[in-house]
């Protein structure tokens, strides 16, 4: 796979974001599902692997280091705190204290002596970020992480944290239907050398052609979480499934599924852009990956951006509730 770069590290251009296994989408699949994806991923030629302490509440980053941990030179560990759970609820903490013992926690789970990339995975607002950022500085020190990275905030934010200490990865979500990153952030990474990460790249599933129905999204789990979000409600559903012909179509013309019609669109932004998509199956892996081959020509690329875009897509991407714990910028 082409090559793109994170901070220190050069990875391949497409990551696997490890959520899935443990997280977020219904009942997730059993650890030796989890450990057959991991491994042949690795296998594949994927070099950035991300989890987060949130994940299963610690179980993603369990099954991670059980089954990676002996391959730790082959690969970059990203890794994520400020989010948590407690006594089985999701927690915001970005205290300084609360990050060390976040990361002493990971190191564990990791079964590693270092996070490549540690992220703030939520900006916890009761807490300047330069606070917070100085506690993730003090664990580079101490060598317990080897660079830092944020999630989900603002060009703004950005900035000040990088005036504290060198942010090396921006993570926040990017596709065609998600493109709040293009008011700000991504030129702001370009200009600042940092790597920009994105999550749910094929916008949680609906770009990939499995959801095509109002019937396919009334049969999700009753824990997965686009159950709460407006996309995938309602009128908001029925308007935005009405996109999906067109876009299938261009995905047949150019000779490609459409989930890697999603990545290569993303791929195409920039070559400081690293996708990160997640799943429970080997086919789907392997079907991603294949998106760092395919090339969108100047005609391909006029035309996903017509049919699928912010004025295009109908509601936000996140309930009220969800949205008041990210600072990225919004139309």
């Amino acid at each position: 796979m082409q090559q793109r770069k994170i901070g220190p590290f050069n990875v391949a251009a497409i990551g696997l974001g490890c959520m899935n296994l443990s997280h977020a989408y219904g009942v997730p699949p059993s650890p030796e599902v989890g450990e057959r994806v991991l491994l042949r991923a690795l296998d594949l030629g994927v070099t950035l692997f991300d989890t987060a302490a949130l994940y299963g509440f610690g179980a993603n980053e369990t099954l991670v280091g059980r089954v990676l941990s002996k391959h730790r030179s082959k690969f970059v560990l990203a890794s994520k705190c400020g989010v948590h759970g407690l006594d089985g609820k999701r927690v915001i903490d970005g205290s300084p204290d609360t990050i060390k013992w976040s990361c002493d926690e990971s190191l564990k789970r990791l079964q590693t002596d270092v996070i490549d990339i540690f992220y703030l995975h939520r900006w916890d607002k009761k807490v300047p970020i330069e606070d917070s950022v100085g506690a993730m500085s003090d664990l580079v020190r101490e060598g317990k992480v080897r660079a830092i990275g944020l999630s989900e905030v603002s060009a703004d934010t950005l900035r000040r944290a990088h005036a504290v200490h060198p942010i090396s990865a921006l993570q926040t979500e990017y596709s065609l239907w998600t493109r709040n990153p293009e008011i700000a952030i991504l030129k702001t990474c370009k200009e600042l050398g940092i790597a920009f990460v994105a999550f749910s790249p094929v916008a949680r599933g609906f770009l990939t052609g499995a959801l095509r129905t109002q019937a396919d999204v009334d049969g999700f789990d009753a824990k997965d979480i686009r159950r709460a979000m407006p996309r995938f409600q309602g009128e908001n559903l029925t308007a935005n499934l009405r996109l999906l012909n067109g876009y299938a179509a261009i995905a047949q013309e150019i000779g490609c599924t459409m989930s890697q019609l999603a990545l290569a669109w993303v791929l195409a932004q920039g070559d400081h852009i690293i996708p990160i998509p997640g799943t429970t199956r080997i086919k789907h892996l392997e079907e991603n990956l294949v998106a760092n081959k395919i090339v969108l020509g100047t005609e391909h690329l006029s035309r996903l951006n017509a049919l699928i875009n912010q004025n295009t897509v109908t509601g936000p991407r996140y309930n009220a509730a969800n949205q008041t714990e990210i600072d990225t910028e919004e139309f």
